[in-house]
């Protein structure tokens, strides 16, 4: 079973053309105008392995949200698409990832019902030309278009480029254990019979 997405969207802000391999091995081609928001993705598909490809031309010259906040929506929705209906995989995941001094944790549940528990304090305003507060924004975005509940935390801050990667990488880890099969499970993994 081939578990991929593609997907686009095309508005008057943003162009993106977007595909994802749920049972990749980390490679990807990722261009977003965003020079940090490229290198968060990147730690996101590495440590997640999987295959993302992401092309993105955004009214970069407005600022920096919508260009992030459509790759949610997007990036949700692909994940929702490439997971089908779900048969067979774990649904929970979840890592503790240490970055130097920061200490991020990543909890998820393929539920089919959004929600966003977020609580990650920044110190500064951006990190190259990216927004901080727009990171909260894109976990927003894909945690609804992904219909998943995802639960994100930084349990010790500090060197807040460590930070924001530890969020991303963290993520990756633990969508990669949630979407991961379990061979004793052959349907969704729900006592309600459908997730």
């Amino acid at each position: 079973m081939s578990r991929t997405a593609s997907c686009t969207r095309k508005t008057k802000e943003t162009d993106i053309t977007l595909s994802l391999n749920l049972d990749g091995q980390g490679k990807n081609d990722i261009h977003t105008g965003i020079g940090f928001f490229d290198h968060m993705l990147d730690g996101f598909a590495r440590h997640g392995l999987f295959d993302l490809e992401l092309h993105v031309s955004g009214d970069l010259d407005v600022d920096c949200h919508h260009t992030i906040e459509d790759v949610g929506i997007v990036l949700g929705g692909a994940i929702r698409e490439a997971l089908g209906d779900k048969a067979g995989i774990k649904r929970y995941g979840s890592f503790l990832l240490p970055m130097d001094e920061t200490l991020a944790m990543c909890a998820i549940d393929l539920s089919g019902r959004p929600y966003l528990n977020y609580q990650a304090e920044f110190t500064c305003e951006r990190l190259g030309t990216m927004d901080t507060e727009m990171i909260r924004e894109f976990f927003y975005a894909v945690s609804y278009g992904a219909m998943m509940n995802l639960h994100l935390k930084i349990l010790d801050a500090g060197n807040n480029h460590h930070m924001a990667e530890a969020l991303f990488k963290s993520f990756g880890k633990a969508l990669d254990m949630a979407t991961g099969m379990e061979p004793r499970i052959k349907e969704a993994w729900t006592t309600k019979g459908k997730l």
